[in-house]
């Protein structure tokens, strides 16, 4: 089993994921090869909380265009995982 860190990539910072933190549920960039199992043991070995669900989500990157020379390309698509937490569980993400 591979470490926490290296399955959980970032947490997302959003006006929504704000809103949803607050209900105690996280939203987390991760590898795109872990599966649930992989990322409710990273956030557990990693924040020490119990996590009781786990959704995830793989979003397709955005296709890109240079005005100047107009070479076609694309923005890396990335693999989201949406992780609730049991009643009375926080994560301190911005603390220093």
């Amino acid at each position: 089993m591979r470490d926490a860190m290296s399955i959980l990539i970032r947490p997302v910072v959003s006006e929504k994921t704000y809103a949803l933190m607050d209900a105690g549920t996280y939203v987390f960039v991760v590898d795109p090869r872990a599966t649930k199992i992989d990322v409710r043991h990273a956030v557990e070995r990693a924040f020490n909380v119990t996590v009781t669900n786990v959704n995830t989500l793989n979003r397709k990157g955005k296709n890109t265009r240079n005005r100047r020379t107009g070479v076609r390309g694309s923005k890396p698509g990335t693999k989201r995982a949406i992780v609730t937490l049991k009643q009375g569980d926080t994560i301190n993400l911005f603390e220093n």
